[in-house]
């Protein structure tokens, strides 16, 4: 009983390290900074509010620009619901038009803007739907789901992917906030959030470790190769849409915004490169418990052509994600006519082209990395038994 206690507690050591590491990280990255001014942003604030009553509705059908949805305004009576103005009633203009259309009737529930100005006086608008409860139910569901199909590794994944989550927004981000060197700290976070992940997923093992090594390779890779031709194109974080804003508002804090287009292809490649490379390094553990006796270049050959049938699958996933996300921009490319010269050329097609084509290198180069150092690291216990 003690030996169980015992092994238990050195199975959960690496995993309890990391979690205060992490911990320290997080404290560390979100401790107060100097003083500066606040944004203006800071006197507007969103509330959830319910429709007590519809005043008014003079919003008509639109079959000619508006594929029928309803435009037009409507005087509403609502009721904030959170906030500081909690239970207040306030009246509110609601105009719909064919992209911006919150068609709403009484019970329903929105998020409205609070805008306060200098003087204390304050106004509501309509922002959106609240969608919050039914994007809670449905995150729900997939909890469950992975929780009762996946047993305890559905457990050890949620916390994995929470682990992963919150890495990133309460490590990562901040230090980027902070000016922390992007590249390095974007690297030094996916591998510790890996690594716990996996140890969550599969315990701290032989196979585990692998598949740590192996996931941190992959993702140097997509990152050396993404800043490589970032610099030979030229790319860089200054190209992407939102750094106009992250310019005004992040460089007072001490963003550097060059470096971001690689943290964007070191996050992106994360999940599928942990994908490949746990299931090689599975694979070729399984591989050395129905054979010890099998050799290291066998192992390897193995682990290769398993790797093999998970190549295209694995490299065709961020290409697909970038055909998916980029669809209506590839719509009106086509709608538009747009000489292949110029799309080619344009920021946006280019930062795509990088992040996706890099993502799936890496996730090549994850296979034949892990299947080595399975291949050697696994074949040793052979000659330790010995």
């Amino acid at each position: 009983m003690k030996d169980k206690i015992i092994y238990r507690l050195q199975r959960a050591l690496p995993v309890v390290i990391a979690l205060i590491i992490l911990t320290g990280a997080a404290v560390w990255a979100n401790r107060p900074g100097a003083d500066r001014e606040a944004p203006a942003s800071g006197r507007l604030v969103y509330a959830a509010a319910k429709i007590t009553a519809v005043l008014e509705d003079n919003a008509q059908e639109d079959f000619d620009n508006a594929e029928g949805r309803r435009v037009g305004d409507q005087e509403l009576e609502i009721r904030i619901l959170s906030g500081d103005h909690k239970d207040e009633i306030m009246t509110v203009t609601n105009y719909m038009s064919a992209l911006f259309n919150v068609d709403v009737e009484q019970g329903d529930r929105i998020i409205v803007r609070i805008m306060t100005d200098e003087g204390g006086s304050y106004y509501a608008s309509v922002f959106n739907y609240d969608r919050g409860i039914v994007l809670g139910g449905f995150l729900l569901v997939f909890f469950v789901l992975l929780a009762v199909l996946g047993g305890k590794k559905g457990l050890g994944a949620l916390a994995g992917l929470l682990l992963t989550l919150g890495c990133i927004w309460f490590i990562l981000i901040p230090c980027l906030l902070r000016g922390v060197p992007a590249i390095p700290v974007t690297i030094a976070v996916s591998a510790v959030s890996a690594a716990a992940a996996l140890i969550f997923l599969n315990g701290y093992s032989k196979k585990t470790f692998c598949a740590v090594c192996g996931c941190v390779g992959g993702v140097l890779v997509s990152g050396v190769i993404a800043g490589t031709v970032g610099e030979l194109t030229p790319l860089n974080g200054f190209n992407m849409e939102e750094a106009e804003n992250l310019i005004l508002y992040g460089a007072d804090q001490g963003l550097k915004v060059s470096g971001l287009l690689v943290c964007g292809v070191l996050i992106s490649a994360l999940g599928a490169v942990m994908d490949v490379a746990m299931g090689i390094a599975s694979s070729v553990w399984e591989m050395k418990e129905q054979n010890p006796d099998v050799s290291a270049a066998g192992l390897f050959r193995s682990g290769m052509q398993i790797g093999k049938d998970a190549m295209g699958t694995m490299a065709n996933t961020l290409i697909l994600a970038f055909a998916g996300s980029s669809l209506n921009m590839l719509i009106l490319v086509q709608t538009y006519e747009i000489p292949f010269l110029q799309l080619i050329n344009t920021d946006f097609i280019a930062l795509e082209i990088i992040q996706s084509v890099s993502g799936s290198v890496g996730i090549l180069l994850t296979v034949p990395l892990v299947a080595f150092i399975s291949a050697r690291l696994m074949a040793r216990d052979k000659k330790q038994r010995v």
